[in-house]
């Protein structure tokens, strides 16, 4: 009896709970419902297309007339002077060329000198900007502490040659010293890869430069280079030409036949597409001499008529041309920037002037020139009135 109230207890306490539900209009079927949903395509997921990346201002298909500049000082300055020694690109050293770096650098001020270079060189619309490696690096030397200095130098080009924005670093392939040429080409390319190691190029393109043949040097062929390129894998390397170079190495560039032939050769061989910078020198030494001695533009062996036709041949449109000439004299450089535009044939549209001051010089000495004459005039009319 207690067992049966204790139940009809719990019964009672239970609550009627019901959802609510929706009345439906009359003649409208129950909608159907199911678990697998109708495949539509717009609905897949689609990745962005991965953007293209923006070509460099200065590659607008303009003629890229540069010379290499100090960065005593500071390094900002180099810009100043290309600027207005009437250059739109230009080549340094980031470091002195005939000393160990001490390290990529990464110091505040050095953070902040690069920063205010990059920012600059935008403003004055400079490019390409050409960086050229440390003449101390061997990365084809056999001695090991040499060549164990030499990678992690150029490891430190790269470093700051990023930094820096650069668009090419420049680069001597290196002495055999005694090793094989195979070994030497093949230590090269290795040695180029370790250093590369943890560095983002973004952007940076490694040229190897091809050399006048002095020693034991690597590269006055191009098949050597060739050779260096082909076992550099994914790494981007490119080529950089130097007429004064090709010229001690048996390239007779003072004909047009010659010059078809040299640029036959590097077609044959490393791709004349592999080919984005050129070194206009002109020769102090003989052809074939295998000396690598520079010299003005038109006053050397090479001679100016042979510079007009590199300067306009249809093979090397879009390349950047970098003097790399003596300064014998105050307003040397100007002069040579000057004179590669008249042979490119194109006229300047702003005046420039140099970092001598050599303009402004001129300028001042035609105002005190013009002083006297008119003191003269004075004089000789005070002259004729107290004549008369």
């Amino acid at each position: 009896m207690r067992r049966y109230r204790l139940r009809k207890g719990r019964e009672s306490a239970k609550i009627d709970f019901q959802l609510p539900t929706a009345k439906r209009p009359e003649g409208m079927e129950e909608p159907q419902h199911s678990s697998t949903q109708s495949y539509v395509p717009s609905d897949e997921y689609r990745p962005e297309p991965v953007a293209k990346p923006l070509l460099p201002a200065w590659m607008d298909g303009s003629v890229r007339i540069g010379i290499h500049t100090s960065i005593a000082g500071d390094i900002t300055s180099s810009l100043e002077i290309a600027y207005q020694l009437g250059a739109n690109a230009l080549q340094i050293f980031s470091a002195s060329p005939r000393m160990w770096s001490r390290g990529p650098g990464g110091s505040k001020g050095a953070d902040a000198a690069t920063q205010r270079f990059r920012e600059r060189r935008n403003e004055l619309g400079l490019g390409p900007l050409v960086v050229h490696g440390n003449y101390l690096i061997n990365l084809a030397s056999p001695d090991r502490v040499l060549r164990v200095r030499s990678i992690q130098a150029f490891h430190d080009e790269l470093v700051r040659a990023v930094a820096l924005g650069t668009d090419f670093l420049v680069a001597h392939p290196g002495s055999a010293r005694g090793s094989h040429m195979s070994a030497a080409i093949a230590a090269i390319a290795d040695g180029l890869k370790q250093a590369a190691r943890g560095v983002n190029f973004e952007g940076l393109r490694i040229l190897l430069e091809n050399t006048a043949g002095q020693g034991t040097s690597v590269g006055s062929r191009f098949a050597e280079i060739k050779g260096i390129l082909d076992l550099c894998g994914d790494l981007p390397v490119g080529v950089c030409i130097d007429t004064a170079h090709l010229f001690a190495a048996g390239y007779d560039l003072r004909s047009s036949e010659g010059l078809e032939g040299a640029l036959g050769e590097i077609q044959a061989t490393v791709g004349i597409e592999r080919v984005f910078v050129v070194h206009v020198n002109d020769s102090k030494a003989a052809m074939a001499s295998r000396v690598d001695r520079h010299e003005h533009i038109g006053k050397g062996k090479i001679g100016i008529d042979a510079f007009r036709r590199i300067l306009n041949h249809r093979l090397l449109a879009g390349r950047a041309f970098i003097l790399e000439t003596p300064i014998d004299r105050p307003g040397d450089d100007r002069r040579n920037v000057q004179l590669l535009w008249r042979l490119a044939g194109v006229k300047l549209k702003r005046a420039v002037g140099a970092s001598d001051g050599f303009p402004a010089a001129r300028r001042a000495k035609r105002r005190t020139a013009k002083a006297p004459r008119r003191a003269k005039g004075k004089r000789s009319a005070k002259s004729k009135r107290h004549k008369g």
